[in-house]
Order: C-alpha cells, then structure tokens, then sequence
C-alpha cells in the first residue's frame, strides 16, 4: 500500500484549492477545505448530509472506531454556508451523479475522492497524495500550530503520541532536520 504524507506548505494547500476549484467543482473544493478542517476519515466525511453540519457542528459515529465525535467547525462557517445553501438536509454533502438501485442520490465513492484530490495534486506537481492526505494534513498543521500531541492522539483515537506524530510526519521531518544538522558540512 503507498504511504501518503500530509501537504506540509501552506501555500501548496492553497495551490490545491485552486487546482480543485479549476478541474473540478464546488463539491470538490468543500471536500478538500472540510478533509483538511476536521480531521475525520474520508469514509466517515462522505456520508454526511447537510443536516448534519448546517449548526457548524459535526456529530457522529466513526465509522472505524465507533467512538461518538462532536467536531465544532465555527472557523469554516462561510465555506459552510456558501456550500450547502443549495442543499436539501437529507442531501448527501458529497453527491454523485449516480443514483442508487432504487433510484436515489448516493455519495461520491472512496475511489472518486481519490480521483479528485489525485487530479488536483497532480495538476500542481504534488505526490504521494491520497485521501488520508486531508486528515493527515489537518494533524500535522493542528501539531505545528499548538505542539499539543496528547489532544491530537485522542482527535484522533490512536493508541500512542509515538503514533500520531508518524501518521502526520513529524517523526520524519525531525529525523530528516536532524540529518541535515548533523551532516552539514561534515565532508567539504
């Protein structure tokens, strides 16, 4: 399986929005801004409807886990109301274009949020982007800004701070700055 890695720049993060509002639509766009603003898995984002974010709160059972969650979301309230103005609330948020066998809308699938955050990735010369890419980039972002692992580790119901900070990449870039610190000038 590829390891994917969180987008660690910031204005790459804001390359990809670009590159999703360009390639592809409104749909994509709040994908990738809620992935990189919550933290959830992408199987528990892509069954939400509008009724269960339009109080700028997400309330659910992961999937994973089967831990109960609450997720404030008040620092994404205008892309939350620009998105779902539209929606009905049984609305999926992540529509696709198929219809189920009894003829209702379905969700948009693991697979095609792969396709979509891949695209866009590609489209500005980002690798090893997958769709835990979202979660793992609101973990590492989360980290740099309040250094605060015990409370990312239960966001994030792992089992250990060592963990956390692998799964967002914190253990590689010290090992990668320690090299490069260590080594520096060594051989000239």
């Amino acid at each position: 399986m590829k390891t994917v890695e969180p987008i660690r720049n910031i204005d790459a993060v804001k390359e990809m929005r670009k590159s999703l509002a360009y390639y592809g639509s409104e749909r994509d766009v709040f994908l990738f801004v809620l992935g990189i603003n919550c933290g959830l898995r992408v199987g528990d984002m892509l069954t939400l409807k509008k009724k269960d974010i339009k109080d700028y709160q997400l309330k659910l059972r992961e999937s994973k886990t089967k831990k109960h969650k609450t997720i404030t979301l008040n620092h994404i309230k205008s892309d939350i109301d620009d998105y779902i103005k539209f929606l009905n609330d049984d609305d999926y948020l992540f529509k696709s274009n198929k219809l189920d066998k009894d003829g209702n809308q379905k969700a948009i699938s693991r697979v095609q949020a792969y396709r979509i955050l891949n695209k866009a990735a590609e489209s500005i010369g980002i690798s090893d982007i997958g769709t835990h890419s979202m979660r793992k980039t609101f973990g590492y972002h989360y980290y740099k800004r309040t250094n605060d692992v015990a409370l990312l580790m239960d966001l994030f119901n792992h089992s250990s701070q060592s963990v956390t900070l692998r799964y967002i990449g914190i253990n590689q870039d010290v090992l990668n700055q320690s090299i490069t610190n260590a080594m520096s000038g060594l051989y000239d």
